[in-house]
C-alpha cells in the first residue's frame, strides 16, 4: 500500500446541480430523474463530523458498495445504475476530479424508514442489550453467551432511522406497526439472505461479518412510488458493517475491527468532551484508519483500490 495519497475531499461543489442533502459522509444531488451519490472523505464519530478527513475513505465506500451490488444482483434488485463517470451526463463529466471512483448514479427511491440489521455475532449494541435483558430486539437468546460469540443463528434486528443521534433497536412487531406486515416480512427475508451470501464470501477471504445494516427503498419517479423493493445506499462497507479478521478472532472479548473504532478509541483517550467543535485527528491516526479501510477493501475484493 502506498504511503502517499491524494488530497482528501471534504465536500463537493457541482454548480448547476441541486444539492439535496449533505450527510455525515455523502453529498446527494438530483440529476434529472436520478440521484448522484458522492462519498466524501469526511469521518464522523459520536455523532459529530470530525475536523479531519480520511484520504480514500469515500473511494473505499463507493467501490466496495459497487462490488457488493455486483455480487448480490441475483438475490435483490438494487438502485445502482453506474459508477463510470464516462457514462454520466456530459455536464457532470466536467467535475470528474470530484467524482472519479467515489460517486455513483442511482435510481431515485423513497426509502423505507427502518434500518435492516443482520447480526451473526454478539457485539456492539446487541451485546449491551443482551447483558441487560438476555435478548436483542425482543429475541430471547441462550444464557451464558460471551461478547463476540457466534449467535445460534443470524438474527434480524431492525432499528429506527434517526435523523440525528444513534439509531434505536426496535422489535419486529414494532417494525410491522411502522411499515406493515408484508413489507416487514419481505425485508427480514432479504436481509438474512444477503447476510448469508456476504458472510460466505467474506469468510472465504479471511473475514467475519459480525453485523451489518442495509437500507431499502421503493422506486419513486414522476411522483409515483412503485411497490418493488430495491437495496439502496452503501452496502457491506466498513462504515455499515463490523468486519473481523478470522485468524485473530477470539470470543469472550472485543475484536479489532476494520472500521473507525480506532478513531473512537483515540477520541476517548484525547479528553474531548464530545461537544462542538469536533477535534482534528493526528496524522498517525489518520493514516492508521486509512490503512484499515484499504485493507478491508483489499481482502474482500482481492485487489487494490483503483
Amino acid at each position: 500500500m502506498s504511503a502517499t495519497f491524494e488530497t482528501p475531499l471534504r465536500e463537493t461543489h457541482l454548480p448547476g446541480f441541486t444539492l439535496l442533502s449533505r450527510g455525515k459522509v455523502r453529498d446527494l444531488y438530483a440529476v434529472d430523474d436520478r440521484l448522484l451519490i458522492v462519498a466524501t472523505d469526511r469521518i464522523s464519530a459520536f455523532d459529530f463530523i470530525l475536523g479531519s478527513e480520511i484520504p480514500d475513505k469515500g473511494r473505499v465506500l463507493t467501490q466496495l458498495s459497487v462490488f457488493w451490488f455486483e455480487q448480490l444482483h441475483d438475490l435483490v434488485e438494487t438502485h445502482f445504475l453506474t459508477a463510470a463517470v464516462d457514462d454520466y451526463p456530459e455536464p457532470l463529466r466536467r467535475h470528474r476530479a470530484q467524482l472519479e471512483g467515489r460517486s455513483m448514479l442511482v435510481v431515485k427511491t423513497e426509502p423505507v424508514l427502518v434500518e435492516c440489521v443482520a447480526r451473526g455475532y454478539l457485539a456492539g449494541s446487541g451485546w449491551k442489550e443482551y447483558q441487560k435483558t438476555g435478548a436483542i430486539c425482543g429475541i430471547k437468546l441462550p444464557p451464558g453467551l460471551r461478547e463476540s460469540d457466534a449467535l445460534p443463528e443470524p438474527l434480524f434486528t431492525p432499528a429506527t432511522k434517526a435523523a440525528s443521534g444513534h439509531d434505536i433497536n426496535i422489535s419486529f412487531d414494532e417494525m410491522v406497526a411502522r411499515v406493515g406486515g408484508p413489507l416487514a416480512e419481505q425485508l427480514r427475508a432479504l436481509t438474512l439472505r444477503i447476510y448469508e451470501r456476504a458472510s460466505e464470501l467474506a469468510r472465504a477471504r479471511g473475514l467475519l461479518i459480525a453485523d451489518t445494516k442495509f437500507e431499502f427503498g421503493r422506486p419513486a419517479a414522476a411522483g409515483r412510488r412503485e411497490d418493488r423493493v430495491l437495496l439502496i445506499d452503501e452496502v457491506l462497507t466498513p462504515d455499515s458493517s463490523r468486519f473481523w479478521a478470522a485468524d485473530t478472532y477470539r470470543p469472550g472479548q472485543s475484536q479489532p475491527a476494520f472500521d473507525k473504532q480506532f478513531v473512537r478509541d483515540w477520541l476517548e483517550r484525547s479528553g474531548w468532551n464530545k461537544q462542538p467543535p469536533a477535534p482534528a485527528l493526528p496524522p498517525d491516526v489518520i493514516q492508521a484508519t486509512r490503512a484499515r479501510y484499504l485493507e478491508a477493501y483489499r481482502r474482500l475484493t482481492g485487489k487494490e483500490l483503483s
